[in-house]
């Protein structure tokens, strides 16, 4: 009874301090491996975009890797969710979309799991992301930016590029913000 108290007390702390937001796990993309969002970013800023092979906006993924190469010392990471939700776009196995990715464009920012971010079917993490921003994608390459302390902080629909002024300043502003202790 002592080591259950004990393991209670001690395991509560990093619960509380995991944002409700980035609690929960995802499966990497062709794995069988998955990760706890708040245990792998914590303290980290995130743009998380659902992606599609087969879209007008596909030229994208050159432009995200390109923000997390430039950003991603100082503490950004782009999440890739595959989904095929949007007039089939995104077809392929995840294998697929994966050789896909890294061959056409490079892409070396972690993608996850072929993910339905429509409602009313959509994962939690993108119900969460769409009642956090008020706004839920109506397209592929729909961008949520999250904060340090996990909190959905921006929305960006898909004709914004990741070259965009305004997305820009925001992920600055956002990676020049301290990490909050644990």
């Amino acid at each position: 009874m002592i080591a259950g108290l004990l393991l209670v007390i001690t395991s509560s702390p990093l619960q509380a301090a995991c944002p409700p937001l980035l609690d929960l796990r995802v499966r990497t993309l062709a794995s069988e491996e998955s990760v706890h969002l708040c245990e792998r970013y914590a303290g980290k800023v995130l743009l998380v975009v659902n992606t599609a092979s087969k879209c007008a906006f596909t030229d994208q993924y050159a432009g995200l890797e390109k923000l997390y190469d430039r950003y991603r010392e100082r503490g950004l990471v782009v999440l890739g969710f595959p989904s095929n939700d949007f007039l089939g776009q995104e077809p392929g196995t995840e294998k697929q979309i994966q050789e896909f990715c890294r061959l056409t464009y490079g892409v070396e920012f972690p993608m996850f799991e072929k993910t339905r971010v429509k409602a009313p079917d959509a994962h939690p993490f993108y119900e969460s992301l769409a009642r956090e921003t008020g706004k839920r994608p109506r397209w592929n390459f729909h961008k949520y930016l999250i904060s340090r302390d996990g909190r959905a902080v921006g929305s960006f629909g898909s004709t914004v590029a990741p070259t965009d002024k305004e997305l820009i300043q925001t992920i600055e502003a956002e990676i020049a913000k301290p990490a909050p202790t644990r």
